[in-house]
Order: C-alpha cells, then sequence, then structure tokens
C-alpha cells in the first residue's frame, strides 16, 4: 500500500518543523517548501527551496497525489487568497488552513472553538479596517467554508514557541536575549500578569497536525490547537526568570506598548484572557494530556538548544529590539520617556 504524502507550504518555520517530525514518525512522505536550503538526510522528506507560486504548486500537482497539504503561509489580502484556496482545494483530498487562536473574541472563558470571534462583536472601525492578521484569518476561513467544499479543516493555533521564537506576552526573542545579554529586567504590562497567556511549546501543535492530517473526522471542522495548560503571564514570566535569568517589572499599559511595532495586538489579544477548552481536538486526534509538553520542559528544551547554536542568536539581533532595549532602560532610569 502506497505511504501518505503530505506537501507543507511556507513549513520551515516554528509550526511546520515540528509538524514535520510528527508526520514522519508517523510514516508519511513529506515534501516541504520554503526558502532557505536545507539538507534532509531522510528518503521520506524533501525540501524544495523556493518561492511559493501557483506555477510552482501546479508544477508539484502535476507530478505527486498529496492527501494533506498543509498552508502556512499568511494571506493578509483576503481577495488574493480565493484564487489559491480554490487550488488547493482541488488538488489534495484535505487542505489543512492556519488561522490563530488571535480570532477569538473576549467573550468567553474557557475559549472553545463556537466562541464569539473578533469580526463578530468588535465594532472598532480602525481595527476592523487596518489589522492584517486576525481579520483577514477570520475573512480566509469564511471562504473555505462558502466554498460548499469539506475537504478543508481550519486551524486555530495558540502562540506557539521554538527556538525560532520565544514568546513573553508581546516580547519575543530579540528583546529578550538582548536583555539577558545585557543582564537587564524586560518590561512586561501589569494588566496582562495574571490573565491565562494562551502559549504552549510548538511540539504539541505539531502531534495535533498530525494527528488531523489524513483525518477524515477533520474535514470541514475547526480545531482550536493548544493545551488545557493554561498557566498565567505571571508564570510563564517566572520560567524564563528561572532558566534563562531575565526579570521582569511590571508597568502601566502604555509604558509596555511603547515598546511595540504593533498597534492592536496588545489590545486585541494579550489582554484578553486565554484559557482554553481543548477537549475537542483531544476527541479527534485520540491525543490525551501525558502526550503533551508543559510550558516549563518546552521554553527550557527550546533555550537549550539557542545556547548549543549560538549561530542560530544573530538572527534576533534587531534594530527593534535595540530601540526597544534602550527604552527600557530609559523608563527604568525614570526619564522623559
Amino acid at each position: 500500500m502506497n505511504r501518505k504524502r503530505a506537501l507543507l507550504i511556507a513549513g520551515g518555520g516554528t509550526l511546520g518543523s515540528y509538524a514535520t517530525l510528527e508526520l514522519l514518525k508517523k510514516g508519511w512522505a513529506v515534501d516541504v517548501i520554503l526558502l532557505e536550503k536545507r539538507v534532509s538526510l531522510s528518503p521520506s522528506l524533501r525540501y524544495i527551496t523556493s518561492r511559493v507560486d501557483d506555477g510552482l504548486l501546479r508544477k508539484l500537482f502535476g507530478e505527486n497525489r498529496y492527501d494533506t497539504v498543509i498552508d502556512f503561509i499568511h494571506y493578509p489580502d483576503p481577495s488574493a487568497y480565493r484564487q489559491r484556496a480554490d487550488l488547493l482545494l482541488q488538488n489534495t483530498d484535505q487542505l489543512i488552513f492556519l488561522s490563530s487562536y488571535r480570532v477569538y473574541a473576549n467573550e468567553e472563558t474557557p475559549v472553545r472553538e463556537t466562541s464569539p470571534l473578533l469580526l463578530d462583536v468588535v465594532t472598532d472601525r480602525d481595527f476592523l479596517e487596518n489589522e492584517t492578521y486576525a481579520v483577514p484569518k477570520t475573512k480566509n476561513e469564511r471562504y473555505l467554508r462558502s466554498t460548499g467544499k469539506k475537504n478543508f479543516t481550519i486551524v486555530r493555533p495558540l502562540i506557539s514557541f521554538s527556538h525560532y521564537r520565544l514568546d513573553l506576552i508581546c516580547t519575543g526573542a530579540p528583546l529578550l536575549l538582548r536583555r539577558q545579554a545585557e543582564g537587564k529586567p524586560v518590561l512586561l504590562p501589569a494588566e496582562a500578569r495574571y490573565l491565562a497567556a494562551g502559549v504552549g511549546w510548538a511540539g504539541n501543535v505539531g502531534k495535533m497536525f498530525a494527528g488531523l492530517a489524513g483525518n477524515e473526522k477533520a474535514l470541514g471542522e475547526t480545531f482550536t490547537l493548544g493545551t488545557d495548560e493554561n498557566p498565567t503571564w505571571d508564570e510563564v514570566a517566572g520560567y524564563y526568570r528561572e532558566i534563562m535569568g531575565i526579570d521582569a517589572v511590571w508597568v502601566e499599559t502604555e509604558a509596555y506598548r511603547k515598546t511595540l511595532t504593533d498597534r492592536f495586538y496588545l489590545t486585541y489579544d494579550r489582554l484578553f484572557d486565554r484559557r482554553i477548552d481543548n477537549s475537542r481536538i483531544r476527541e479527534v486526534t485520540g491525543l490525551a494530556r501525558e502526550d503533551f509538553t508543559g510550558v516549563r520542559e518546552g521554553i527550557l528544551r527550546e533555550v537549550t538548544y539557542l545556547g548549543e547554536h549560538p549561530e542560530e542568536l544573530r538572527k534576533f539581533d534587531t534594530p527593534a529590539a535595540r530601540e526597544a532595549s534602550l527604552f527600557s532602560d530609559a523608563y527604568l532610569a525614570g526619564k522623559e520617556v
């Protein structure tokens, strides 16, 4: 019997790397399109170094029959997504579309797949017209449902960290690593301190992708991808302090906002209580709580990896992180900022 084959589009990042690993464990043959060159040491894994366009996809579809296509690209223009979605739906038994838990509003706790969405409840015209992540994700979800087809699965992962990214509220790896190297604390918003963080290890989400791939129960359905560990941001900050030695200074929200470049996702995500109910994904995939790695252990794994691969740290040295660090210094010194 032929093995199942998956195509991961833009699958070289945080979630794609773990999804690839878990699919290989299940015996799938996996093709991954990504920008950087990588060498595969497995006959079951093929890396395709290329930008993604319809021409490349048609070529691949002409050469292979993919049981599952997982599309990790973010499409900020919903009108442009429609053509891509149609092409993918026509050429696979299952398209897994990467949405986000950020589509959920702050109307219900715990959050579940049927919880209200931001696009249904928010009246802020600036957000609705100019936000470029949660809003288009929701519109793209709706397009898939409008096609009348059922060979798609919509997934909404929580914040998923790996050695490609670390997350502490809106503070990411570039600023965390810079402040650690300088032996200085990070600023965090006190308003978020005791809210459920909605964060977890990317390896858990990789298992969920593999459990949904080729799963008939997942067709035409939507799933929140995350565990029900549900730590607060205060607890997550404690893990970073324990593992990396980074202290947190909890400050007023507006002071913290000055370290950010995105004006929406603090207000419309990180200041929401993100405690989730993950019973649905566990029911359909058969995964149990003991199959998942906790947040503390996940952070330890990924930080250890970075320590063992110092060449990986260069990508985190960004102008935005340097500017945010200077602001943090000035704020902590009591200077006018």
